[in-house]
């Protein structure tokens, strides 16, 4: 049985050793997956073609896996939503999409990934199964991910409490068991 590949996608300026995405991928290193992890091209300055490519890269690394899993938080969701418009994208089996940013916080730094296209059939070409995880609380989002995104894209759509904000450390979101389970289902 082939082992699953997993490719794990860190937002603005990266997760750090205390998010949960760094936690997620050792524990499914320990388990004996394939990880991509990789730390995006200028995390404190991205462009949208930068992180495109190495995109790319790492889903072609990725072949040969058993279930190929994606899981993007924040700045990179709007990345995957770019992706999806793409020529020639392959199919991913799932994807995590958690706490994307909404166009309030678009701003010099980050301004070639919005606005972020919401194209439903292209999406879902993108992915067998997708899945967003969001709050209603989200500093990052104060238009609400699951009104702006989630029902445009006609997509699942998981809200966890206000408190955990932007689902990063700051809200209290280091290990993360539930998404070790998602990813291991």
């Amino acid at each position: 049985v082939p082992v699953n590949g997993f490719l794990v996608l860190h937002g603005w300026c990266g997760s750090g050793p205390d998010h949960w995405q760094t936690w997620l991928a050792e524990r499914l290193r320990e388990r004996g997956e394939r990880v991509r992890y990789p730390l995006l091209p200028d995390p404190e300055s991205p462009t949208l073609a930068g992180w495109l490519t190495a995109l790319r890269a790492e889903l072609d690394a990725l072949k040969g896996a058993g279930e190929r899993v994606v899981v993007c938080h924040s700045l990179a969701v709007l990345l995957w939503l770019h992706h999806a418009q793409q020529p020639g994208v392959g199919t991913v089996d799932r994807l995590l999409l958690v706490a994307p940013p909404g166009p309030s916080a678009n701003n010099p730094q980050v301004e070639s990934f919005f606005p972020a296209p919401l194209d439903p059939r292209a999406l879902k070409h993108s992915a067998r199964e997708i899945l967003l995880v969001c709050t209603d609380a989200d500093p990052y989002c104060p238009e609400r991910a699951a009104l702006i995104y989630g029902a445009p894209l006609g997509i699942e759509t998981q809200l966890l409490p206000p408190a955990a904000g932007h689902i990063n450390v700051a809200a209290g979101h280091g290990p993360w068991p539930w998404v070790e389970q998602w990813c291991r289902k």
